[in-house]
């Protein structure tokens, strides 16, 4: 081997470490990032930053349907709108397409750039990823049949809202939650079983799944990830 190549090889192997000794912290602050964009996109649109917000939604389209009524709203009165209040601004409101391409006004703000869910699931990742440095070398792995377990709550309220959708907006059984108001002998409001307000009953699924799912997703990939990190980082015998 040449000095040269030595070279190149010892600078490889440094900066593999170097990754390995700190690769908890990179991943947070690019999952940071990921989930701090999306709340952007309200903010230049508010500030008048067409371009820079067009570019938010677009690349986060590819993330999420984007439907303003399942979506956070900065800079207006309320924080969610049902679609029907949304027809006044948006006559193709009761349309997924018109909910997906609507992104506010200024009377009702501006939508963030994907729905709850994401903001559940994706933000639980992020301060689950925080929680986990500080038990990194500590934390077992969670299984297969656990994961599995945890993630099909998610699976089920997506699945269904999914089918529910074909249809229509408003049409379909997860939006007025017929069966859950009969099952429970319409004990609460109206407003907790259609719809997806806060604290309705949607609203609160796709909260406990996506914050469920969330730390599932890290409690069973970070474990493994810091074990295999381990192998390559030196031992205190060999520094």
């Amino acid at each position: 081997m040449t000095t040269t190549q030595a070279r190149v090889v010892a600078a490889s192997d440094s900066m593999t470490r170097w990754v390995a000794a700190h690769w908890l912290s990179l991943v947070n602050l690019a999952w940071g990032v990921l989930v701090a964009v999306p709340w952007l996109a309200p903010v230049a649109m508010r500030a008048g930053w067409t371009r820079l917000a067009d570019a938010i939604y677009f690349v986060y389209g590819f993330l999420c349907h984007q439907y303003a009524n399942r979506s956070f709203f900065l800079f207006g009165p309320k924080v969610m709108y049902a679609y029907t209040e949304l027809l006044p601004y948006a006559t193709d409101a009761d349309t997924w397409w018109g909910l997906r391409a609507f992104r506010g006004t200024p009377e009702l703000g501006y939508k963030i750039a994907w729905s709850d869910r994401m903001v559940w699931m994706y933000g639980s990742i992020f301060v689950a990823g925080l929680l986990f440095a500080l038990v990194r070398r500590k934390a077992r792995p969670l299984s297969w049949p656990l994961l599995v377990l945890l993630l099909t709550p998610l699976a089920l309220d997506g699945g269904t809202h999914v089918i529910s959708d074909l249809f229509g907006v408003g049409q379909g059984f997860r939006y007025t939650n017929g069966w859950l108001a009969a099952l429970m002998g319409n004990a609460l409001p109206t407003q907790f079983y259609v719809g997806n307000a806060p604290g309705s009953f949607n609203f609160l699924m796709r909260l406990v799944t996506g914050v469920l799912s969330g730390f599932a997703i890290v409690w069973f990939v970070y474990p493994r990830l810091q074990r295999a990190f381990d192998l390559v980082l030196p031992t205190r015998e060999e520094v």
